[in-house]
Formats: structure tokens, C-alpha cells, sequence
């Protein structure tokens, strides 16, 4: 915890800053590098782009072009997160709930910023009461629930996963660094790529169902959005 006069920010937060901080480092030095033609880089950072992009599209083919972006930091920002914490001395933002509950909570603006962008407000909002009013209710009650078990899941899964680490090394001694270790990579590479999926089939769904109740209401209108 780092106090500054009245206010304090938590470990969570500051790592959070780091690993921020390292992926604009990381973009500054590869931009350079993506300038050059032919070289190992540009090779690297344009196929594993091209993967993202590739799942993305699957879910969103008509709108992948503008989610990419989004999704694809996302995934590398937790990739980074959730490794962090094989890193002595330092832990994961990601096995911190305020962090979790922060990323999820973007999760949820972003599915509603794409479908307003992309259908204008009257038409993302109009189904929640689609096809009838009184669905309002569980169409809110599952937006709050399916958010706050995006957060939850992956603060648990990262924390569990932290707190097996270290009892087994304090069972264990360091007898089992390497098998360790490589389970430590799988599971947060897994926990990034599931929570990345689950908030590309939440934006995927909001922009499915604006347009179903596009097409049912303006049966002529524009269905490309590339």
C-alpha cells in the first residue's frame, strides 16, 4: 500500500500501472520496429494479431473490425497481468477483486458503446422491453449477474491459483519448480483467453440482438458494418 498524503493506492493498483506502463513501452519499441520490412518482429506481432483478429471475426463478422481492437488488448493486457505474478516478489493484479470488478466493468461498457455506436441508443435500448415490457426486469437482473460473475471468476481463478503456488512450494520446497511453473503459464494464459472470450460473446450478443430488433423494425436498413 502506497500512501500519498490522504490518499492511498493498493499494490493491486500499482502493478496494475506497471503493467500498463509495459505494454506502452512495448508498443513504443515495436512500433519502430513494425517500419521494417522482413524482419522477425513485424513477422511475430502481424500473426499473432492476425489469430485475434481471426477469433474475433468468427464471433463478429460484421462488426470485427471495430472490436478487435478492444478484445486484442484485452487479452494481451491480462496475458501480462496474470504472468506477473511468477515474477519473485510481485503478485497478480488480476487475483485482486477491485481489479477484476474494473475490467469486468468495462466489459460492460463496451457492450453497450458498440451497440449504441452501431444502432443508435433507441434501438440498442429498445430490447430490453423486446418482445415484451415486462422482460425489462431479467434483462437487467442478467446484465448485473453475468458482469459480476466475469469479475469473480477470474479474481478467483487467479487467486486459487497464486495460493496453490505457494502452498506447494512451501510443501514441497522448490522439488517442483518446473512442472509448477509451466502450470502457472497454462492456467493464466487459459484464464486470459476465457475472459477475453466472454467478453467478445457478451459485445457479439448485444450486437446480434440490435440486429434482430433492427431488421424487425427497419426491415430495409443497412445490414453492413465493416
Amino acid at each position: 500500500m502506497l500512501h500519498w498524503g490522504p490518499v492511498s493506492i493498493s499494490r493491486a493498483v500499482l502493478t496494475t500501472w506497471g503493467v500498463m506502463l509495459l505494454l506502452w513501452g512495448m508498443s513504443w519499441w515495436l512500433q519502430g520496429r513494425l517500419r521494417q520490412p522482413d524482419n522477425l518482429w513485424r513477422t511475430l506481432a502481424e500473426t499473432l494479431y492476425l489469430m485475434m483478429e481471426n477469433a474475433v471475426r468468427d464471433a463478429v463478422p460484421n462488426y470485427y473490425r471495430q472490436v478487435t481492437p478492444f478484445i486484442a488488448s484485452l487479452w494481451i493486457f491480462l496475458v501480462l497481468a496474470n504472468l506477473l505474478g511468477l515474477v519473485p516478489g510481485l503478485h497478480s493484479p488480476t487475483g485482486d477483486l477491485s481489479v477484476t470488478a474494473a475490467l469486468a466493468l468495462l466489459v460492460f461498457v463496451a457492450v453497450h458503446w458498440f451497440g449504441i455506436r452501431n444502432r443508435g441508443l433507441k434501438a440498442h435500448l429498445r430490447h430490453y422491453i423486446s418482445p415484451s415490457p415486462i422482460l425489462l426486469p431479467f434483462h437487467l437482473i442478467s446484465e448485473i449477474t453475468r458482469t459480476l460473475a466475469l469479475a469473480i471468476r477470474l479474481f478467483g481463478n487467479i487467486m486459487s491459483l497464486e495460493m496453490a503456488a505457494l502452498l506447494v512450494l512451501l510443501v514441497a520446497g522448490f522439488l517442483v519448480p518446473i512442472p509448477l511453473l509451466m502450470l502457472h503459464i497454462v492456467e493464466a494464459l487459459v484464464q486470459a483467453y476465457i475472459f477475453g472470450v466472454l467478453a467478445l460473446l457478451y459485445i457479439g450478443s448485444g450486437l446480434e440482438t440490435n440486429d434482430t430488433t433492427h431488421s424487425n423494425h427497419q426491415p430495409d436498413g443497412d445490414t453492413q458494418h465493416d
